[in-house]
């Protein structure tokens, strides 16, 4: 029952500008995600197409519309295992043993059991 209570006087605190400010904040993130959806469906594309022409052009080649560039499965497959070999190269290869040497210098005051331990007072 108090917890209820709890629960109810935490909900009456909250005032009309909190929640004014909340729903501003989800309204202002919604709104970017709907703008980048846009931007990334409708206004890169012309930028690839542009710089498609502009490529072509410096090549000297007239590229019409229907030539597009397709990419079956296959041919996404075979460039995605050529770069995960590309990138699994760059690493540095390990030998993969672990080696666990005995120090020295056994005790230290970090490493005591005797200060770990809890002192209860009856």
């Amino acid at each position: 029952m108090n917890d209820l209570l709890f629960l109810i006087n935490t909900f009456a605190g909250i005032d009309r500008q909190a929640t004014i400010i909340v729903i501003i904040g989800y309204m202002i993130v919604f709104l970017a995600l709907v703008l980048l959806y846009l931007v990334f469906r409708y206004v890169m594309p012309v930028f690839f197409k542009i710089s498609m022409y502009r490529r072509a052009a410096r090549e000297g080649r007239h590229l019409d519309d229907s030539e597009k560039q397709v990419l079956t499965g296959e041919v996404n497959a075979a460039i995605a295992t050529a770069l995960y070999l590309y990138f699994d190269e760059i690493h540095d290869f390990e030998s993969n043993v672990i080696t666990i040497r005995k120090v020295s210098k056994s005790y230290s005051p970090w490493n005591s059991k005797l200060y770990n331990m809890r002192n209860l007072e009856r």
